[in-house]
């Protein structure tokens, strides 16, 4: 096979390449930079990251939608605008999408496009397997959400999928099939995208960026890949067995033949406490990006910082069963997990400590990105703090089960996570588009979305010490329970009008915001030395990396720098310039055959026949197979850039 690169040359940085071919390729080559088809064939790290955060702000719009339904069904007593089984469908695809289908996704946008851009590299390490990774997501997002157009209508046995409530017995239609098979599709997504990270970081920094100069945000993002892969199996075990469960009549989880529900619990939450800081570790290292940027200083205590991360990476698979202190774990289990989960708190109290010393004696700049920055750290604290006492099992036993619960992990995942991604999306809006949000309409967004945020989720503390348990689509009017429904009622209308104003600015932004040049906020990480938005071969000249501060030392030094890109301009194009991979379809193709075998095998319903679904599998399996099989043979092709001497 002709593995020859076929040759483009730029005259100028920004013009159409001429494109001088070899031998000709049995493989269709998409070349088009525009339109369609060079969206659905980009390898380009910085294209997809921009898909993954399309898609993740989609469905988080979609699961605030689910949202605010359930709060306007609580906002009174005996409420009827949902039945119970409308109620229960809401919350299960409300806490599925917005962990798996936006948070989760989210993040990987900004590992996506920042990651690469932080190290130095020209793109990840399999640009295809990045492909790959998204249209897969999709897939899943897909399968999991198809059943609001089916007679089945969308999953409703809780989020965490406790057994044996998801099993044939208590859950007959297919609902539940779509959830198990959706969520298997999108831990093949997790899991190559994770491969494809921590490769891109051990073997593709820039010469000279050692692992203690690497950005927190690139060292949460490794340290959150290693997560991803150790944690998943225990979840794809799970849904594996409550899948044969389901089709085949096995007894993992049948109670009635000697199965043990409980497993269930221990295989969700071995993964799903990883999930927590899969979920808060780039948020944390975004912070540690923004807060040094805007307080005019170099991140305190960098080396704690990111020791501390790797050290919660570490302890988060020893404190699963503090979400099973009711299940009779015994004294000495009880006992381990509780001091476990309180030794957790160690080294995210240290971040917060770190951040602390960051901006104190800085000299502070208020903008939007450090508000939403420092409006986490208050909010994670919170959360935080409601999460130690649950390191005490009498204390859990009481709060167990209830809104004291919801309103721990909403402090620690929306006002802890999220805020950090919207911090992140205004901070780096301007690598990526090139236009800068107006302070006036991020500022207010910021405390629309912060009081709204507070007053939705505060009261439900007070709900859960009195006794309101989760999952409950009504409550008699007289628990004392009403005024504070109604007040969390009320701020979820004012987070979602925050929320609105949010999507509405970075709409506007987009299309009319004002232009901005390199470098908007004085940056200190490569990301910042390169144009806005970057070219697609992101550095013209490979950076060389002298300090932690990569661009600040760049910026103090420029005779050197200099120096140095015209001695590695040479050598590149001594090499034939900058390569860079073709576009390719198979990826998408091989995600499209996931995609019809998991209808064919769980959302196809059965009175279609067995026939039916195992033919329709197996024509989804036989074009993965053939997307593998062309993606294998169609080489490593690829062409040259050569930036003109403007952009050196």
């Amino acid at each position: 096979m002709d593995t020859t690169l076929t040759q483009t040359h730029f005259t100028g940085g920004h013009e159409e390449p001429q494109i001088a071919p070899t031998r000709a390729s049995a493989f269709w080559r998409p070349t088009a930079k525009t339109g369609l088809i060079s969206w659905l064939t980009t390898v380009d790290h910085k294209r997809i990251g921009i898909m993954y955060a399309i898609a993740a702000l989609f469905f988080f719009l979609v699961g605030g939608l689910e949202a605010l339904l359930i709060r306007l069904q609580l906002a009174v007593p005996n409420n009827d605008l949902l039945s119970a089984e409308q109620y229960n469908t809401l919350f299960t695809m409300h806490g599925t999408t917005m962990i798996f289908l936006s948070i989760m996704p989210l993040s990987s946008a900004f590992f996506n496009y920042i990651m690469p851009l932080q190290i130095g590299a020209r793109d990840v390490a399999f640009p295809r397997l990045n492909a790959f990774a998204f249209w897969t997501f999709l897939a899943g997002a897909i399968v999991i959400n198809i059943g609001w157009l089916l007679p089945d209508g969308p999953p409703d046995g809780s989020w965490v999928g406790y057994a044996p409530l998801t099993t044939r017995a208590y859950n007959p239609d297919q609902s539940i099939d779509m959830w198990v098979m959706g969520l298997q599709i999108l831990g093949v997504s997790s899991i190559a995208g994770s491969l494809n990270f921590i490769v891109t970081i051990i073997n593709m920094r820039a010469p000279g960026m050692t692992m203690m100069r690497m950005p927190v945000f690139s060292w949460m993002t490794l340290i959150t890949a290693f997560l991803i892969i150790l944690s998943f199996p225990a979840i794809t075990i799970a849904l594996v067995e409550l899948m044969m469960d389901r089709m085949f009549g096995t007894n993992f989880f049948e109670i009635s033949q000697g199965g043990l529900p409980i497993l269930w619990q221990h295989l969700f939450w071995i993964f799903g406490h990883p999930e927590v800081y899969i979920l808060i570790l780039p948020a944390m290292g975004i912070v540690s990006e923004i807060l040094p940027c805007f307080a005019r200083k170099p991140l305190f205590g960098y080396a704690i910082v990111v020791f501390s991360g790797a050290t919660i990476g570490f302890l988060g698979f020893a404190v699963w069963s503090h979400h099973m202190f009711t299940t009779g774990l015994g004294t000495v289990a009880t006992a381990a997990f509780s001091l476990a989960t309180m030794a957790i708190a160690v080294p995210t109290g240290v971040k917060i400590f770190n951040w602390i010393g960051t901006i104190w004696g800085g000299h502070l700049k208020m903008t939007t990105p450090m508000m939403f920055a420092l409006g986490f750290i208050w909010m994670f604290m919170m959360g935080g703090f409601s999460g130690i006492m649950h390191s005490a099992a009498p204390a859990d036993a009481q709060q167990h089960d209830s809104y004291f619960v919801i309103a721990h992990f909403h402090y620690v995942l929306i006002g802890g996570a999220l805020f950090a991604l919207l911090a992140g999306i205004h901070y780096w809006f301007p690598l990526a588009f090139g236009r800068k949000v107006d302070e006036f309409w991020g500022k207010l967004s910021f405390w629309v979305i912060f009081i709204g945020f507070n007053v939705t989720f505060f009261p439900m503390h007070f709900l859960g010490l009195n006794g309101m348990p989760r999952r409950t689509f009504t409550y008699d009017g007289n628990l004392g329970w009403n005024e504070p429904n109604l007040i969390a009622t009320i701020g979820a209308g004012i987070l979602g009008i925050g929320i609105a104003i949010y999507f509405a600015v970075m709409v506007y932004t987009y299309f009319k915001g004002t232009k901005t040049k390199r470098d908007p906020w004085d940056g200190r990480t490569l990301e910042w030395s390169i144009p806005t938005p970057p070219p697609e071969y992101n550095f013209a000249v490979t950076p060389t990396v002298h300090a932690r501060d990569a661009f600040w030392y760049e910026k103090h030094h420029k005779e050197e720098i200099a120096k140095e890109h015209a001695a590695h301009h040479a050598e590149e194009e001594a090499h034939g310039g900058i390569h860079m991979p073709f576009k390719s379809i198979y990826p998408l193709v091989t995600s499209s055959g996931m995609l019809i075998m998991g209808i064919g095998a769980a959302v196809l319903p059965v009175d279609a026949g067995a026939t039916m679904r195992i033919a329709v599998s197996v024509v989804g399996i036989l074009v993965m197979i053939g997307g593998i099989f062309m993606w294998a043979h169609e080489g490593q092709e690829g062409y040259h850039i050569h930036p003109n001497e403007e952009e050196i």
